[in-house]
């Protein structure tokens, strides 16, 4: 284990759970991490986290679940990303994006139906927000439910969804009473994906994140049942924002792991590779560089470590969770970039992955808040602080 991953930050029960969570992923992810890229979604291997525990960090016992926190989230969110970035993409989709709204707003046969099989890794789960003209302002929604008996028809098309042409079970957000602004009328759904009207329009290209999946859907009269409504009609916009905390911390996590193998790679290889006699780690052009990278993780792993604190201690972290979600990406960026330039033409051979983790580490200053949105709701938390009402 790295000295940095010290008992400063963590503790010895933390410790020994990313020594288990690494080892797992070196031994069962890292022979197949190139193959993912190019093979089938990685459903058995969802099926191993699951097994091993990795889909429940944050779930309760009762559906298979060890409840121990964002903070032992953010531990296997750093450690499989740093193994393939892609493959935590869908797992954190399935349990974080769609299992915590049914965690924390199902009711206990919500839970046992359709949050139990995604903990478990036997069942994908997605989460239904972005649309063709919705992104940032989730206000904007489109897609509409009415209701029809004691039932709900749902219409719309939902795009950009990870894991969405995978997925078994969707949390689906609707405006359910356009007469009202969307954050009294909006609502929340769990859509079974192979109910009549539900399609896959497209998976979508990517340039980086090839191990997982992320899709544009279509539902054409969709149905559901009243024990289908997560939470209470008119509760989807609480709901959505509820889950953006430790969405975004988590995603902070994952952006460590994507900078922290091409930083580890950069370290080695310039203290091998020699040039003009001398390793060029002895150049400052590179030097400088490793210190720089050093610099961004640390701060990233204890601005994202502080933000999981925050929620594992039911505090509002609206910021905290935005400022590690910004920085993190950003740095990934900057870090995947740094290592490529040292290792040089090397470094943009697929001889090393560093290619691939710079093109999975562009995506996430997109993909749950852009950076530009991101810094709206830090200067927005700031003001709240100085002027409070």
């Amino acid at each position: 284990m790295s000295a940095h991953l010290s008992t400063v930050l963590w503790t010895e029960e933390e410790l020994e759970f990313r020594r288990e969570v690494r080892e797992f992923c070196d031994r069962e992810i890292a022979p197949v991490a190139d193959e993912l890229e190019k093979g089938p979604y990685p459903r058995e291997m969802i099926r191993k986290l699951g097994r091993a525990g990795y889909m429940g960090v944050l779930h309760e016992k009762e559906v298979g679940g060890t409840k121990r926190g964002v903070s032992y989230e953010i531990i296997v969110a750093e450690e499989i990303s740093a193994t393939n970035a892609g493959l935590d993409m869908a797992r954190m989709a399935s349990t974080t994006l769609y299992g915590m709204p049914v965690s924390k707003f199902g009711t206990p046969e919500q839970k046992k139906k359709y949050l139990e099989p995604i903990v478990k890794g036997d069942k994908i789960g997605c989460i239904g927000i972005t649309e063709p003209n919705v992104g940032s302002d989730t206000a904007g929604m489109q897609t509409r439910a009415e209701r029809d008996g004691d039932e709900w028809v749902i219409n719309g098309e939902k795009r950009f969804i990870t894991n969405g042409s995978q997925a078994d079970y969707m949390v689906c957000f609707a405006i359910t009473d356009p007469t009202v602004h969307s954050k009294k009328g909006m609502s929340a759904f769990i859509v079974d994906t192979k109910t009549d009207g539900f399609s896959v329009v497209k998976d979508h290209d990517l340039m980086g994140m090839k191990s997982a999946r992320v899709s544009h859907l279509r539902l054409e009269d969709v149905r559901v049942r009243p024990g289908q409504v997560l939470g209470e009609p008119g509760q989807g916009f609480p709901i959505l924002m509820d889950e953006l905390d430790s969405e975004r911390t988590a995603i902070a996590a994952e952006a460590i792991g994507y900078g922290r193998t091409p930083y580890e790679i950069a370290v080695k290889y310039a203290n091998e590779r020699e040039q003009f006699g001398r390793k060029i780690r002895m150049f400052e052009g590179v030097s400088f560089k490793i210190a720089d990278m050093a610099i961004r993780l640390e701060a990233a792993r204890a601005l994202t470590l502080t933000a999981a604190r925050m929620l594992d201690r039911g505090m509002k972290a609206t910021k905290q969770a935005s400022i590690a979600k910004l920085y993190a990406t950003e740095a990934a960026i900057q870090i995947t970039y740094d290592a490529l330039q040292i290792l040089g033409g090397t470094g943009y051979t697929t001889d090393y992955p560093i290619e691939r983790f710079y093109r999975d580490a562009r995506l996430m200053t997109i993909g749950g808040g852009t950076a530009e949105i991101l810094r709206f709701l830090i200067q927005r938390e700031v003001y709240r602080e100085f002027f409070p009402k």
